[in-house]
């Protein structure tokens, strides 16, 4: 996997605080944590992946790229709000949510599950970070989420090229495939990113409420999603699970997420008018 971009790589003289939007600086911070926590992810895959020293390689540097957007992520937060203690923050969510790592196999059932859950883990962090990088008006973090996105892209390849043999290795279906692909997609709202947000912007006198913090963080997310932004990702996912990502069903699949982004967009906006 080509070496990235490094903090150094970041214009951060260009921080024009006079643009920051207070709705990203809870987004960056609660994504900062999540980032930054890619290295005990990169302990289960090793154990996933014990037969397979090339991919645990490259899983090495996947989770080395994803601290590092943690890293970015999080000293822009400082910049933007300097009351952020990133230490204090990721304790009180590696804390509140773990991740267990000493596993003999995947929880998808196989090597191949495992790599299509990634896929679509991949899709939905590269959409948010495009989706981000457009809705963003400050220069630093624009920088930053394009970097993300590019990233996240190229993990998405990662995963899904380590996929192909796979598939045939494990003779898993298409059928196997998309349930994986549901599965995992239905788990977007799962308590990873509501603890995180939680963690970041949230006083700890006040108990966690995972639908409180999901509901918060998703209202701060979906007015950036576009259609040819969910196009994509819709595409990536058909790809991932092994329906032809063009035409008909991509259409529809993009409709229909759009509608719900939509949908999701306009209620969590009356609620904060409210």
């Amino acid at each position: 996997m080509p070496a990235s971009w490094t903090l150094d790589d970041i214009d951060w003289n260009a921080f024009d605080p006079d643009r920051v939007d207070p709705r990203l600086v809870r987004i960056a911070k609660a994504a900062a944590l999540v980032e930054f926590n890619g290295s005990t992810y990169t302990k289960y895959l090793h154990n996933v992946f014990a037969g397979d020293p090339d991919f645990q390689e490259k899983a090495t540097q996947w989770g080395v790229e994803e601290v590092r957007h943690g890293e970015a992520l999080a000293k822009w937060a400082h910049m933007a709000d300097s009351s952020f203690d990133f230490q204090h923050a990721f304790k009180r969510f590696t804390d509140g949510y773990a991740v267990p790592v000493d596993v003999e196999a995947s929880v998808r059932g196989s090597c191949a599950g495992e790599l299509i859950a990634r896929c679509i883990v991949e899709t939905g962090t590269s959409t948010f970070y495009t989706a981000l990088s457009k809705a963003c008006d400050e220069p630093v973090l624009k920088q930053i989420s394009r970097n993300i996105a590019a990233d996240e892209f190229r993990h998405y390849r990662l995963f899904y090229d380590t996929m192909r043999p796979y598939l045939e290795k494990e003779n898993v279906g298409r059928l196997a495939r998309l349930k994986v692909g549901v599965g995992r997609f239905t788990e977007v709202a799962d308590d990873e990113l509501s603890y995180a947000f939680y963690a970041a912007n949230v006083d700890e006198s006040v108990p966690y409420d995972r639908k409180a913090c999901a509901d918060a963080y998703f209202a701060q997310v979906y007015p950036y999603m576009d259609r040819e932004i969910l196009r994509r990702g819709s595409s990536m996912i058909l790809k991932a699970v092994g329906v032809k990502p063009n035409g008909w069903i991509n259409r529809v699949v993009t409709n229909g997420v759009y509608w719900f982004v939509d949908k999701r967009a306009r209620a969590t906006q009356q609620q904060e008018a409210a």
